[in-house]
């Protein structure tokens, strides 16, 4: 704070590098005003900073066989990823046993929701439980979403969104009912669609129902919310001359999904999940025919550029869904 005379009996003060023309009380009234304003900004940016940095990135695996368990891969940026090394639920239930494909997230009532493929074959329905640690965990459930099909051959990689407008959970999963739909260039055994059932409390489910029939089989669907009444849905074109992933766009999580894009991958490519990353978004997924993972970054899903080069996961990693939790929860788990 620097004064300089002025022409009355005032003086011009010069508080950071502004003039003002003021008598001292005022200027010192003034300088405390400024200071007190910058320090409270700077508190908030601190809050604003801390807030933000609390929460970190989870990432749901498994590895081949698939019947160990649930792994998790935790990271600060959405790009370079660690294995925590533990396993967690061993799968009980289904007729094989296993654990593929889970998918996770924490709901507003605090608790981590999981579900996963229990059958490679031969099954109607998908795993669930759920934990408030990731480490204590409920018991396990199947859910028979199927069971109306008496004909169906599989329940594939279920898929968890929540929709905060309806304040419900929407599981979309994958499944082939053979003669059901046009055959097109897959045999009758694997030509799939996708499917979805709507829950509040994972105790009561709703009739599954289509979610998507885009004329080819297609499996593991991701749907993601940029704003209010704008979607977009990350899915796997599973036919032979693709087996790739595209996207769709929609004004509801439920559809109808429309502009299906050309696909933004190469071949041999499944298991799409997103993560939310400064500008843009981080599409990850299993590059199964190379053993390795990819990613693919957008700013708008209209244009995706290679990340491959930016990333880094831990060998071995499978299918799973990228999620975010507290910094605590991810301590918790480093515990020895």
């Amino acid at each position: 704070m620097k004064k300089k005379k002025g022409t009355t009996g005032y003086w011009c003060w010069k508080i950071y590098g502004k003039l003002y023309l003021m008598d001292a009380a005022e200027a010192i009234e003034q300088y405390t005003m400024i200071a007190r304003t910058k320090i409270l900004i700077a508190l908030f940016a601190m809050l604003l900073l801390t807030a933000c940095s609390n929460k970190v990135y989870m990432f749901t695996s498994f590895h081949e066989p698939a019947n160990e368990g649930l792994r998790l891969l935790y990271s600060k940026d959405g790009y370079h990823w660690k294995s925590i090394d533990s396993i967690y639920l061993k799968p009980l239930i289904g007729n094989d046993k296993i654990m593929r494909d889970p998918s996770m997230l924490q709901g507003p009532d605090g608790l981590f929701h999981l579900v996963w493929t229990t059958e490679w074959k031969r099954g109607n329905g998908f795993g669930y439980a759920s934990s408030k640690d990731l480490i204590h965990w409920s018991e396990q459930q199947y859910i028979p979403v199927m069971k109306q099909e008496p004909t169906v051959k599989n329940v594939w990689a279920p898929e968890l969104f929540y929709d905060d407008e309806h304040k419900e959970y929407i599981i979309v999963f994958a499944s082939c009912i053979p003669g059901r739909f046009e055959k097109g260039v897959e045999d009758e055994n694997n030509n799939h669609r996708l499917y979805y059932t709507i829950t509040k409390d994972f105790k009561i489910f709703t009739d599954t129902k289509l979610f998507l029939d885009p004329k080819f089989s297609a499996i593991d669907a991701e749907i993601i919310k940029r704003k209010q009444a704008d979607y977009v849905l990350i899915v796997k074109d599973n036919t032979r001359p693709e087996r790739n992933i595209k996207v769709a766009f929609s004004n509801s999580p439920l559809g109808p999904w429309i502009n299906m894009s050309k696909p933004f991958t190469e071949k041999f490519t499944e298991g799409p999940t997103v993560a939310k990353v400064k500008n843009g978004w981080l599409v990850y997924y299993d590059a199964y025919q190379k053993k390795k993972f990819g990613a693919s970054f957008t700013k708008d899903f209209a244009t995706f550029v290679n990340a491959d080069s930016l990333i880094s996961i831990p060998e071995g990693h499978k299918h799973g869904t990228v999620f975010m939790a507290k910094q605590k929860i991810v301590k918790g788990l480093l515990k020895p």
